[in-house]
């Protein structure tokens, strides 16, 4: 007997602002029931929750493997398992590689990689006990395109399209595992070459919010015959 969406939990980490906000509120208006994470942003999480129909929330810092397993340990004992996982949850510097420290390296690769293994791990783990489930790890274009002034932010982000690929097959069959690449998105910090890249946006503006929430739904309601895939929702800037 199929699970109502109702029944089904979609965990989002760093669901308190901005494209994991979007993300957990059109999970919540698909019709899944949502479990919002955050680190520091608790008014914003509070405020994502009540949106979601007071949707559980839960605290941890994924800088530390730690924190990681207690959060979906907690998370078992609320909502006894997930249907999904989104990995949102990532850290944005921009520095001169000439200039990179071991501090910038791990400030970035600490939240975008290490932290989206262990999550995949531990929700992967919590999904078995419930037969299978959905796994969404946001990367970014950056893990595409090289960005000359963020290459520790591009190869944490090309580390989670191949993660997500090497996790589809050791996950499958029970568990799928995708990738959603966002391009210029509405909410994206701003740079002073933000607009050099919407020109160069073959769709000629920015992306939304929605339109990668879309692609996040896509892969949690795809069939299980789709996984190790990687959508780039960039107005086809990837393709230059």
């Amino acid at each position: 007997m199929e699970i109502p969406l109702s029944e089904k939990t979609v965990l989002v980490t760093g669901a308190a602002k901005r494209i994991g906000r979007g993300i957990a509120l059109a999970a919540f208006q698909a019709g899944y029931r949502v479990a919002i994470h955050y680190s520091t942003s608790e008014k914003e999480a509070r405020e994502t929750a009540e949106q979601c129909g007071n949707a559980p929330l839960f605290r941890a810092n994924l800088e530390s493997v730690d924190e990681i397993r207690r959060l979906f340990s907690e998370v078992g004992e609320r909502c006894g398992t997930i249907y999904a996982l989104v990995n949102n949850a990532a850290r944005f510097q921009r520095r001169d590689p000439l200039e990179l420290t071991e501090a910038d390296w791990d400030f970035i690769h600490s939240v975008n990689l290490k932290a989206t293994f262990f999550c995949c791990q531990q929700g992967a783990l919590l999904m078995k006990k419930w037969g299978g489930g959905r796994i969404v790890n946001i990367s970014s274009l950056g893990g595409i395109r090289p960005w000359a002034d963020h290459a520790h932010y591009c190869a944490s982000k090309a580390g989670v399209i191949m993660l997500t690929k090497a996790l589809a097959k050791a996950f499958a069959p029970e568990i799928t595992v995708n990738s959603v690449a966002p391009g210029v998105i509405l909410s994206s910090p701003e740079e002073p070459r933000t607009q050099d890249m919407i020109d160069a946006t073959p769709a000629h503006r920015r992306g939304t919010v929605e339109e990668v929430a879309g692609a996040v739904l896509y892969f949690l309601n795809a069939s299980d015959f789709i996984t190790g895939q990687l959508i780039a929702v960039d107005g086809g800037l990837s393709l230059r």
